[in-house]
């Protein structure tokens, strides 16, 4: 669901032949901020890529039961990050597309921007063991340390849109 605030989805195109069956696949999650102090720090993870390279990226997950995108983001977050929030806008969708044993995904991914109100940064609770580090960057510093182009253009708009939620 597009908002007034991410309404674009930011496609990133990768190529897989055309006769492999195609998966459409939801995930939810965003960018949580400690609104604690001045710093404005940001919970991210790192995963380690099939290749075994770490990449730093936000987290996220899939919908489980009758979770609407909103749910899933904060329980997901809080699975992988060990910190609790409450959402406070949508930061917009980012879509891509992978290939994986036999078929094409194409992978939808909600974005929100969540202010921290409790937890312990900790990859303890995440149940796929996806998540290796977990850790708190400031804010400002973000973009450059998230892997993913399109998860820096994500964190750009929160940098943008938090003041208005402070």
């Amino acid at each position: 669901m597009p908002s007034a605030i991410g309404a674009h989805v930011a496609p990133v195109l990768h190529s897989a032949p055309a006769s492999l069956p195609t998966v459409e696949e939801i995930s939810a999650g965003g960018v949580v901020v400690d609104t604690s102090d001045g710093e404005l720090r940001v919970a991210i993870i790192a995963r380690l890529n099939r290749g075994g390279r770490l990449e730093w990226c936000l987290p996220k997950g899939h919908p489980e039961g009758k979770e609407d995108n909103e749910q899933a983001a904060v329980r997901e977050i809080a699975e992988e990050t060990g910190i609790e929030g409450d959402i406070l806008a949508p930061l917009g969708s980012i879509d891509y597309w992978f290939t994986v044993s036999g078929h094409r995904v194409h992978k939808t991914v909600h974005h929100y921007l969540l202010r921290a109100t409790g937890g312990e940064l900790t990859i303890e609770n995440d149940p796929d063991h996806e998540a290796v580090d977990v850790a708190w960057v400031p804010i400002k510093e973000l973009a450059r340390k998230l892997s993913f182009p399109n998860e820096r253009r994500i964190a750009d708009l929160a940098r943008d849109v938090l003041p208005e939620h402070l």
